[in-house]
């Protein structure tokens, strides 16, 4: 069997794109409260890019929202998404192990989705559950991109900081080649940490857009020893006037840049 994470390096190397697109389609931006509003414009977004991404990372919040009628959504996307490129959940999961086993039997089981998220605030037993199947991928919480990711994630551990305890600490779990790590765009300096003490482990950067990420600087650094996948979300779906063709030019511009860097 293919691991995971030699099956995301072949996409990015056949479809020469680093893209995974979030599907986080809120009322707010499309200023519509009705879902079959939102469930067209997320179709929209995956027709839309379906020949620039590898991935596509639905976040699990934006479907949760809506109850029984979010999950039909989310399951409605998945099937329309179909095979051909990556399906990452991003549902940021981390409980005790018998938990987190059912959550892994929900996120790749029913959903059949291809990696998800982690949080691994709870250790080894709650990520264990995720990564027995080498074809099946996850990315654990380093750094984040938010404001106050540095309010725990930088702290001094000894002489390390958390962050690259836990990139040293995943690290370690990747027996079956299938576990990479969540590094926020926002965190330049933490990326060159990062690469440093992990040099292989694939990373999946956000905050790219909308949370003012450096494209350039998270690909360069990102890629510079091993696979590097970057998220965009809200920069790409509601981009101009939210048409077909608006965003997939946004997608384009996006690959083109990410290409551009890697040269």
């Amino acid at each position: 069997m293919i691991s995971f994470n030699q099956n995301l390096k072949s996409n990015i190397y056949s479809k020469k794109s680093l893209l995974c697109v979030g599907i986080d389609i809120a009322p707010e931006n499309i200023q519509s409260n009705n879902i079959k509003d939102l469930i067209d414009h997320s179709k929209i977004v995956i027709d839309a890019t379906r020949n620039l991404a590898i991935a596509y990372k639905p976040n699990f919040a934006f479907f949760e929202r809506w109850g029984s009628e979010g999950f039909r959504w989310l399951e409605e996307i998945l099937e329309y998404i179909g095979y051909s490129h990556i399906k990452i959940a991003d549902a940021k999961r981390g409980d005790i192990g018998n938990t987190a086993y059912q959550y892994a039997c929900s996120i790749f089981d029913h959903f059949k989705f291809d990696a998800v998220t982690l949080n691994p605030y709870l250790g080894r037993d709650s990520i264990e559950p995720f990564i027995g199947n080498p074809g099946k991928g996850v990315f654990i919480l380093c750094r984040t991109s938010n404001n106050s990711a540095s309010d725990f994630q930088n702290e001094e551990i000894g002489n390390q900081l958390l962050y690259e305890k836990v990139a040293i600490w995943a690290d370690s779990m990747n027996s079956n080649d299938n576990v990479g790590l969540v590094v926020g765009a926002t965190a330049l300096e933490e990326i060159i940490k990062i690469r440093k003490v992990t040099p292989n482990l694939p990373l999946l950067i956000p905050g790219v857009g909308a949370q003012g990420g450096s494209l350039e600087h998270s690909v360069k650094e990102g890629s510079i020893t091993g696979t590097a996948l970057v998220n965009i979300s809200r920069a790409i779906s509601f981009a101009g006037n939210m048409t077909k063709q608006d965003i997939h030019d946004a997608a384009k511009n996006y690959v083109d840049a990410m290409n551009k860097a890697l040269r």
